[in-house]
């Protein structure tokens, strides 16, 4: 049998892990063999690809990134549909795809298994957001990336007496910010789940203010406040029609400024929670949903997404996969409210 893998959408650490066990369990254990598609859906509409042998892949589960490269292309405009993908499938030999992404690709995957195609998916979202699954790789990493970021602003925050503002990702979850805010240390955490007013933030910065504190405020880039009724975004609409997100620290900041006559700085990771080396957790929770997927080939569990269970591998079908969005609950965040100002 002849697998092709994509990966698509956002990049996030321990893309390349997932690569890695689908094809070294695929070749040794299943007789598979497996191309990869460039640049996701991109690749798969304009037929273009590359091998994965077993020398394609050694060595890159420590890397970040993907080693195909990603996009978000949309695989049903422009010359795509579902007649190019399936006589592109036909003309490379492939039997079926792994498709390792988000929301995003996982829905384009549904509507192309339901057209008959054969795929299996894998989750991929630094967000954490997935209900069907505990974890997503790349969360781990992306946390720890933006620990690691806070606790420099607290120094250069607390050498100026400054407020330091850090913007993490979180389109419409919080996890990012509520783990890395509590393991830094953070005076407020502000999350897409929560809408809360400028003068709240303000109470919560200068209480930590009087008490000989630089505040740190950390805020997920899909937080709305209480007076608003959408996101913060200046940057259009990308490939699949959502909003670009991304500035609503440097928007709080001089307000945070105005109210408290305390002087306030901004800083987006951004990219940055994105890249680099992945942590031992998404190396290991990446390749192992990588070596399932794989089975998930052999079993024909089309239209399935391997998902983790508690410490187990599971399958879900697309339509829970894509069903429930997985929210901070409120009990998390208010023991998390304890810490603040």
């Amino acid at each position: 049998m002849r697998i092709g893998i994509l990966t698509s959408g956002g990049d996030c650490p321990g893309l390349n892990a997932v690569i890695r066990g689908a094809v070294l369990k695929g070749m040794q254990i299943h007789g598979q063999e497996f191309v990869g598609f460039r640049d996701g859906w991109r690749g798969v509409v304009e037929n273009d690809i590359v091998p994965l042998g077993r020398k394609d892949i050694q060595g890159i589960a420590k890397q970040g990134g993907t080693i195909l490269g990603t996009s978000r292309t949309n695989p049903f405009e422009g010359n795509g549909g579902v007649d190019r993908i399936t006589e592109n499938l036909r003309s490379r030999g492939i039997d079926a795809m792994i498709a390792i992404g988000g929301e995003g690709t996982l829905a384009a995957a549904r509507r192309l298994t339901d057209a008959g195609l054969k795929i299996v998916g894998v989750p991929k979202t630094v967000d954490n957001d997935l209900g069907a699954t505990d974890y997503t790789f790349g969360f781990d990493t992306a946390v720890q990336i933006a620990v690691d970021a806070m606790d420099r602003l607290r120094t250069t925050g607390e050498s100026h007496s400054r407020c330091m503002v850090a913007e993490v990702m979180g389109r419409h979850v919080g996890w990012i910010a509520l783990h890395s805010g509590m393991a830094a240390g953070a005076h407020a955490i502000l999350i897409p789940e929560q809408a809360t007013s400028i003068e709240q933030l303000a109470v919560w910065v200068r209480s930590a203010y009087d008490r000989g504190r630089a505040p740190l405020v950390v805020v997920a880039e899909g937080f709305v406040l209480d007076h608003e009724n959408d996101p913060h975004s200046e940057r259009g609409l990308d490939a699949f029609g959502r909003p670009r997100l991304g500035g609503i620290g440097e928007r709080l900041a001089p307000l945070i400024e105005e109210l408290t006559g305390i002087e306030t700085r901004a800083t987006t990771l951004g990219h940055i929670q994105r890249g680099g080396t992945p942590s031992a957790y998404d190396r290991v929770l990446a390749t192992r949903l990588g070596m399932a997927a794989s089975d998930s080939v052999v079993e024909g569990r089309w239209g399935r997404m391997v998902a983790l269970r508690g410490t187990d591998i599971v399958h879900v079908s697309f339509e829970e996969a894509l069903g429930t969005l997985k929210v901070v609950p409120q009990n998390r965040y208010d023991e998390a409210a304890i810490l603040f100002g």
